[in-house]
């Protein structure tokens, strides 16, 4: 099993969780859908060619940005008057929209999530959660690499790198 959208649906599906009301099922499958082929990659590649690039293209850089700011435009209109991406309750849909909006500062740059108030309200909501929290508490004590190094870089991003140096 692998990809963050099969993973989250599979383990729904598996528990009888998250899944939300089977009237919703449809929207639950849109949005996730967006989420995993709209926000997520065009996300990514913002912050790619915004941050690790080993060029600067000015293209690229305004292309993925004003796509990734489309996206959280669609999302902000939404969310307006809603508590949830879909239905009535916490669902798959927040927890994968979730881990995308939580790198809105390095995605869209310092002022993240100021230009979409439903947005930020919904985000704040879901991160208050006491799940949330104790997620971000799991790295805690745990030794992770944090220097970008060559080793680093070539691991990923390869195709940055002749093969044979």
């Amino acid at each position: 099993m692998f990809d963050s959208t099969a993973i989250l649906m599979y383990l729904s599906e598996k528990t009888g969780k998250l899944a939300g009301q089977p009237e919703d099922r449809s929207e639950m499958l849109s949005w996730l859908m967006f989420v995993a082929s709209g926000l997520g990659p065009f996300s990514g590649q913002s912050v790619h060619f915004r941050h690790k690039a080993p060029e600067k293209i000015p293209y690229a850089i305004n292309r993925y940005l004003r796509e990734a700011e489309r996206h959280y435009e669609v999302l902000d209109t939404h969310l307006e008057g809603r508590e949830y991406m879909v239905g009535d309750s916490y669902s798959i849909a927040d927890i994968s929209t979730w881990g995308w909006i939580d790198k809105a500062t390095v995605v869209l740059g310092e002022d993240g999530l100021d230009n979409y108030p439903n947005l930020k309200r919904w985000f704040d909501s879901i991160n208050a959660r006491p799940a949330v929290q104790k997620t971000r508490d799991i790295p805690k004590g745990i030794d992770f690499k944090t220097e970008f190094d060559d080793v680093a870089a070539r691991a990923l991003y390869p195709q940055n790198f002749d093969k044979n140096s």
